[in-house]
C-alpha cells in the first residue's frame, strides 16, 4: 500500500469494474469505499438499459464478485444468455452493491483528488502523503477523505463526444440542444418514439451505437406510427470494405450483425449514408429544423433532429492536481496506449494487463475499466476485471500475483460494448462464438452513398 494503510482505498465508480475492484479489495482484506455520483449502482449501464451486451453473463460477471454475492442466495444467470443494460445493472450490479453495504455511498460526486497537503508541484514528502478526495454530495453537503490509494473507474459516459468534425463542438451545436442527442434513442419509451417518429433524422457516427440507432430507426420507420422517419447517417469518412465489419468473418458476431443492419437500413431506403461530411456548423433553419453544414460548404438537406454517436471521452478535471502520465492521443496510460491504440487492435487483439500498465508518477493512483482507454473506443469488460484484480494484489502487496495473467480470453475476445437488444434470436446457438447473433449474410453487397463530389452545396444532397 503506498501510504496509510489504515485508511480506505477509494474507488470512484459503482459501475461494472469499480464494483469489481471493490469486490478483489475486500477479498484481499483493503477497506474499500466506493463513490458513486448517481443515485443507485450502474448508474450509467442504465442509461442504456434498451440496450444488448455483446458479451454472455458468464463474460459479464467478475469472479470476485460471484465469491461475495454466492453466499447472500444470489443466483447467477443462465451464462450462455446476453443481458441487457438494464438486466446487468438490476440482476448483477445492484445485487453486488448491496452485499458490499456500507462501503458503496451514492449521490457522492468526487469534485478533487491530491496529495494531503501537496498540490501537483510540490516533490517533498510527496511519496508518504495519503491521497485527499473532496466529494460533494446530491444534497450539497461537502466532505475531504482520506484515502490510501485511488482506483478511478468512472468510465467515460458523462463525456460525449461533439459533432464537430475537429473534436470540438459545432458552430452552433450547443445552441441547438434541444434537438441534439449524444446517446442511442430507447423507442420502446413513448416519448422518445414520438420525438423521433415521422421525422427526419441525422445519426453522426460510424460505431456500433450508430449501427444500432440506424437499425432503431429503420424499424420505427416500418411501424404503423414511424411512416416517414428517414435517417441521414453522417460519416466522416469514406465507406470501405471495414465500415459495416466483417459480416460472418468479423471477430464479434454481434458487430458484424450491427454492421448489416446499418447496410440493410440504407439499402432499403430507410437512411441515407453522406460520406467524407465533417460537420463544422449546426445552424437554425425553417421551422426549428436544423442544418448541418460541413468544413467544405455543402449543406444537408434540414433535418429535425440530431443523433450525435463519435464515442466518449475521459474526464480529467478532477485529477488535475495528481501527477499522470498520459498518452497525448488517447488520454490513455503510457504504457497501456500502444496495446489498445485502434489503428492497430479491436478489442479481441488486447492482451490482459495489470497494475503496470495502469501505474502513474503519483504511486497508487490508478485509471482502470473504460476510464484506462481514453479515447479508445473499444473496451473488454473481462479485462477490466483483469485490470482492477492485479490493482487489488499490488496494492495489498502481493506482486507476484499482480503481476500474474490469470485470463485466458476467447479467440474471437469479448467486448463489453452494446448491441441490438431487439434481435430476434439471442441464444447461444445463434453464434459462432462469444456474442450476439451471427449475422445471416455473408457476401457483400453494393451500398448507394452520396460523395463528396456529387453532394448538393444548397438543397438535400441524398436521393430518398
Amino acid at each position: 500500500m503506498s501510504a496509510a494503510p489504515g485508511l480506505p482505498v477509494v474507488v470512484i465508480g459503482a459501475g461494472p469494474i469499480g464494483l469489481a475492484a471493490a469486490a478483489h479489495l475486500s477479498d484481499r482484506g483493503l477497506r474499500p469505499l466506493v463513490l458513486e455520483a448517481g443515485p443507485a449502482a450502474g448508474t450509467a449501464v442504465r442509461e442504456w438499459a434498451h440496450v444488448r451486451l455483446f458479451s454472455t453473463w458468464g463474460e459479464v460477471v467478475d469472479p470476485a464478485a460471484e465469491k461475495l454475492l454466492s453466499p447472500t442466495g444470489w443466483s447467477k444467470p443462465d451464462a450462455d444468455t446476453y443481458p441487457s443494460g438494464g438486466d446487468w445493472a438490476e440482476r448483477y450490479l445492484q445485487p453486488l452493491a448491496d452485499v458490499l453495504g456500507d462501503h458503496v455511498r451514492y449521490g457522492a460526486r468526487v469534485t478533487g483528488v491530491s496529495k494531503a497537503g501537496r498540490d501537483r508541484v510540490v516533490d517533498t514528502d510527496r511519496d508518504t502523503q495519503p491521497f485527499v478526495v473532496h466529494v460533494q454530495y446530491a444534497d450539497d453537503r461537502e466532505e475531504r477523505i482520506l484515502a490510501a490509494a485511488i482506483i478511478d473507474a468512472s468510465g467515460t459516459w458523462a463525456l460525449a463526444a461533439p459533432a464537430g468534425g475537429s473534436g470540438l463542438p459545432a458552430l452552433g451545436e450547443r445552441a441547438a440542444a434541444e434537438r441534439v442527442s449524444y446517446r442511442v434513442p430507447d423507442l420502446t419509451d413513448p416519448a422518445v418514439r414520438a420525438r423521433y417518429a415521422g421525422k427526419r433524422i441525422a445519426v453522426i457516427g460510424s460505431g456500433a451505437s450508430a449501427f444500432t440507432a440506424l437499425s432503431s430507426l429503420a424499424e420505427l420507420a416500418q411501424s404503423k406510427d414511424g411512416t416517414d422517419t428517414k435517417a441521414v447517417w453522417v460519416l466522416r469518412r469514406g465507406i470501405s470494405g471495414s465500415t459495416f465489419g466483417g459480416g460472418e468473418a468479423d471477430e464479434l458476431p454481434a458487430r458484424g450483425a450491427l454492421g448489416l443492419a446499418a447496410k440493410a437500413a440504407v439499402d432499403n431506403g430507410h437512411a441515407e449514408a453522406v460520406t467524407g461530411f465533417r460537420t463544422e456548423t449546426v445552424e437554425s433553419g425553417a421551422e426549428g429544423r436544423l442544418v448541418l453544414v460541413a468544413e467544405d460548404g455543402r449543406r444537408l438537406q434540414a433535418v429535425d433532429e440530431v443523433i450525435v454517436l463519435t464515442g466518449f471521452r475521459p474526464d480529467l478535471s478532477f485529477l488535475s492536481e495528481v501527477r499522470l502520465r498520459l498518452d497525448e492521443r488517447l488520454q490513455a496510460p503510457v504504457e497501456l496506449a500502444p496495446l489498445i491504440d485502434p489503428n492497430q487492435h479491436s478489442c479481441g487483439t488486447v492482451y490482459p494487463h495489470g497494475h503496470r500498465e495502469l501505474s502513474h508518477p503519483d504511486a497508487g493512483v490508478y485509471l482502470v475499466g473504460m476510464k484506462s482507454y481514453g479515447r479508445a473506443p473499444t473496451f473488454l469488460a473481462m479485462t477490466g476485471y483483469e485490470q482492477v484484480r492485479s490493482v487489488a494484489a499490488s496494492l495489498a502487496g502481493d506482486t507476484e500475483a499482480a503481476d500474474r495473467v490469470e485470463l485466458v480470453l476467447p479467440e474471437t475476445g469479448v467486448c463489453g460494448g452494446s448491441g441490438l437488444f431487439d434481435t430476434a434470436d439471442a441464444s447461444p446457438a445463434a453464434t459462432e462464438g462469444c456474442c450476439a447473433p451471427a449475422p445471416v449474410v455473408s457476401q457483400p453487397v453494393e451500398l448507394n452513398t452520396v460523395s463528396p463530389a456529387s453532394a448538393s452545396t444548397s438543397g438535400g444532397c441524398c436521393s430518398s
